[in-house]
């Protein structure tokens, strides 16, 4: 399984608003079942395969072209580990909180 974050940015607005086009963005998650996702304030994290992933955001990126836009920047973070392949955004978040929760912190 492999992990994303995902930002797309519809160039062109004609405000500076781009809750309209982030809002086509969710629905347009919302009709697929092959990657799970999670917005949050920056983007959205992607969790799949990471052939159904590059294949989502390929549609996703189209969205704001879809609603007339004449320019869309995609920023893409992709991370996939072999050696733990069933690893989630949930498993990836609860190993930095338990190392949060140790004794001793982080040293520098």
């Amino acid at each position: 399984m492999a992990t994303a974050d995902l930002t797309v940015l519809g160039l062109g607005r004609p405000d500076p608003s781009a809750g309209a086009y982030i809002a086509a963005i969710q629905r347009k998650l919302s009709e697929q079942d092959r990657v799970a996702f999670r917005m949050h304030a920056m983007g959205t994290s992607l969790e799949g395969s990471t052939a159904d992933i590059l294949a989502v955001v390929g549609e996703l990126h189209a969205v704001p072209f879809e609603l007339g836009l004449p320019r869309v920047y995609t920023v893409l973070k992709l991370d996939e580990r072999r050696d733990k392949p069933a690893q989630t955004l949930d498993d990836k978040v609860a190993s930095v909180e338990r190392r949060l929760a140790e004794d001793g912190g982080v040293e520098g």
